[in-house]
């Protein structure tokens, strides 16, 4: 789950399509923090949590080899998001705990491609060691984050991650196809929550002014 600050105060006459403020780009950091507070790039993880979840529950009766590659393609993706987010925040703190989630996400992955015959029990190891730490560390950002915009939203989806992860931990599916039952249903839910997320992210930009330019060319 990714975790923005506030909008930006309406100081300047426009602003870029995504929310983010205008200006110079100093650095790569710079891009990356501007990129990490725009509700699109909420909307891009959403949807890269709930398309593998969607895949692995209308194809059921996929192997295990399928379903590990599907899985460790999400985890990466999902890596990739949050280490951007990182730097959508101020406090050093905050970076850390977002850089820890980052770095699980993308070794969780690799060890699921890596090995992608693995038995169901070590991949169900991994997604639940993952959505159980990473959970956890939400939480504790939503709850001690200064100024955090829509926290109810992000303490929902932390609740589901940790949820997520004690279930699958200590439930593992005895077959594959329970497995992929099981691990699809909870990407369903974390996509879900993470597009809500998105979308009143998107509302807080625009109570602010801070619109898409195309919207206010159409006004």
């Amino acid at each position: 789950m990714t975790t923005q600050r506030g909008p930006a105060p309406h100081t300047a006459p426009e602003h870029s399509p995504d929310g983010a403020a205008p200006g110079p780009t100093v650095g790569g950091a710079d891009a990356l923090e501007r990129l990490g507070r725009s509700w699109t790039w909420i909307l891009g993880s959403a949807i890269a949590t709930l398309v593998p979840g969607v895949l692995v529950l209308v194809w059921p009766d996929e192997t295990l080899h399928v379903l590990a590659v599907l899985i460790g393609l999400y985890l990466l993706v999902t890596g990739a998001f949050r280490f951007v987010s990182v730097f959508a925040r101020r406090a050093p703190g905050e970076r850390l705990l977002g850089l820890i989630t980052a770095v699980l996400y993308v070794v969780a992955g690799v060890l699921c491609l890596r090995n992608p015959l693995q038995t169901i029990a070590t991949l169900s190891l991994i997604v639940g060691v993952v959505w159980l730490v990473s959970g956890i560390l939400t939480l504790y950002t939503a709850i001690t984050a200064e100024d955090l915009p829509h926290r109810a939203f992000v303490l929902g989806a932390a609740v589901i991650g940790i949820v997520a992860g004690i279930v699958v931990l200590a439930l593992p599916a005895e077959s594959a196809r329970a497995l992929t039952r099981l691990l699809g249903l909870w990407l369903v839910l974390l996509g879900l929550f993470e597009l809500v997320l998105a979308l009143a992210w998107r509302a807080a930009l625009r109570r602010s002014g801070i619109t898409d330019r195309h919207e206010t060319a159409d006004a």
